[in-house]
């Protein structure tokens, strides 16, 4: 049975009400792997309507995921989220050091969250399809994934991409909201074998256990995860 959204949290804990397939949460989750944080998960069934629930908009107003209590703070947004990480937990840092590497980082995190997940999210593929058909949706939704991270190759094209990852040999934040989305354009049919930089990440990501553990397999509930019944 899935946890029913919790206002408060215990003295010291950290809770983050997440869903397993949601890319926002699944950076959160990454990002709490890398600094080693750890945290008690609520479940949060979007499918279901639960982010619906009074308690969970008594947490975030705006209904989504992730929500994630610490320090006596409950936070929203996943980019704002893993910035207060950084700045309050700042061993394994998300953000390289100097000022011109942490705008092309930034950059590169804001350009999958703001411009290429918005409009792949649940809502946005609910209402093409009521307007268009399944069939539009799942063109609309390729397509733009595709689109958009063909334009994050040519931005991982520049001096800092000299590593394993979107800036040098250390995961950043960057790599936190790329993982994310390639998961995402695997699940819609989306192909990166044209996309020799983002493959090197992809790959540098997949060795690391902050990462493999985030992932959405790696946190499913049963039901979501079990073969069907033979019939």
């Amino acid at each position: 049975m899935t946890e029913p959204p919790s206002t408060t949290a215990a003295a010291g804990e950290i809770v983050l009400h997440d869903y397993w397939r949601s890319s926002a949460a699944y950076r959160v989750r990454i990002a709490l792997g890398l600094k080693g944080i750890g945290y008690r998960r609520v479940a949060v069934d979007l499918v279901a309507g639960a982010q619906r629930d009074p308690r969970h908009v008594a947490l975030n107003p705006l209904g989504r995921v992730p929500v994630l209590e610490i320090d006596g703070l409950t936070l929203t947004q996943s980019l704002a989220i893993i910035d207060y990480l950084d700045e309050t937990r700042p061993a394994s840092p998300l953000l390289p050091p100097e000022r011109a590497a942490r705008a092309q980082v930034r950059a590169l995190a804001l350009a999958v969250a703001c411009d290429i997940h918005p409009i792949s999210n649940l809502a946005v593929l609910n209402r093409v399809e009521e307007l268009a058909g399944a069939d539009a949706k799942t063109r609309w939704n390729h397509d733009n994934i595709a689109q958009g991270l063909a334009a994050v190759e040519r931005m991982l094209d520049h001096p800092g991409f000299t590593g394993r990852f979107c800036h040098g040999d250390s995961p950043t934040i960057a790599d936190c909201v790329l993982v994310p989305q390639l998961y995402n354009a695997a699940r819609w049919g989306v192909s990166v074998k044209d996309l020799p930089r983002i493959r090197q990440v992809q790959e540098s990501c997949a060795g690391l256990a902050a990462f493999r553990d985030a992932a959405p397999e790696s946190v499913a509930p049963v039901a979501d995860t079990a073969p069907a019944p033979a019939g």
